[in-house]
């Protein structure tokens, strides 16, 4: 009897790819036969609404992802909160909380005297980056003179250690949790008006078509699945700063979370 198989839709960025790993040994523990597929956000949401991928890693609700979701949650079971993240704009802590403590304080003018003037974000279809346009609109950072820019993920990373190697006033448009917060103490602006949008759930979702192949077990154990923000910043950080695989990086946090429980 060939083993039931799955296809694990993974949005391509690194701590996704980390948490994806975790799920895929998890599915591989229990004799599922498990193929990875990474895509940028809008086109894998699109690959799990044609059927083309059986699981996605990880859906942000409902702020983040939820408009992605929407026109196919009939279709699918939400199977657990990996994960709580969270969009942000943050300073590295050297900048004065009393100088810039929230978002709007970015566009007074003693402080954009100051500040790096680009904010490198990563590819237009995260959270993040749709949320940072909004807040370009809204205090009108272009007319003190920022400017937002699309980009990989490196390209958001460089752009901030650049500036904390020159101790520069710098802005990175970030998420938690992430890589940069192992390294870097990052200060968070106060979002007062809400377009951040809070707190999603990482939230593990399959179609209730791929629910027949699991069995009652790989489902429990799915279900029961908590990985929490500190865990996934050090996966994220031992894939992007300490060369693992994401598949080294995920036997790596089961040994010792097994370890712990025992």
């Amino acid at each position: 009897m060939n083993a039931p198989h799955i296809t694990l839709v993974t949005i391509d960025l690194s701590f996704h790819a980390a948490s994806a790993a975790v799920i895929a040994a998890v599915l591989e523990k229990h004799g599922v036969a498990v193929s990875q597929w990474r895509a940028p956000h809008e086109r894998a949401f699109e690959l799990l609404a044609s059927g083309q991928g059986d699981m996605l890693c990880s859906a942000w609700l409902p702020g983040s992802h939820g408009r992605y979701l929407a026109p196919i949650e009939d279709e699918i079971e939400k199977m657990s909160a990996l994960y709580a993240p969270y969009a942000l704009w943050g300073v590295p802590d050297y900048v004065p909380a009393d100088a810039v403590a929230e978002i709007a304080d970015l566009a007074k003018p003693d402080v954009a005297a100051r500040m790096v003037k680009t904010i490198q974000g990563i590819n237009p279809g995260a959270g993040i980056s749709r949320f940072s346009l909004e807040i370009m609109d809204r205090y009108r950072l272009h007319e003190a003179g920022y400017r937002f820019l699309h980009g990989a993920l490196d390209d958001c990373v460089s752009a901030f250690e650049q500036a904390v190697a020159r101790r520069d006033w710098a802005v990175v448009p970030l998420w938690q949790p992430q890589y940069l917060h192992w390294r870097h103490r990052i200060r968070e602006l106060a979002d007062p008006d809400g377009l951040l949008r809070g707190r999603d759930e990482a939230t593990l979702i399959v179609r209730k078509d791929a629910l027949r192949r699991l069995s009652a077990a790989a489902i429990a154990d799915l279900r029961a699945l908590r990985l929490g923000n500190q865990a996934m910043t050090r996966l994220d950080h031992l894939i992007c700063k300490q060369g693992l695989s994401p598949d080294e990086a995920a036997r790596q946090w089961l040994s010792s979370s097994a370890t712990q429980a025992g």
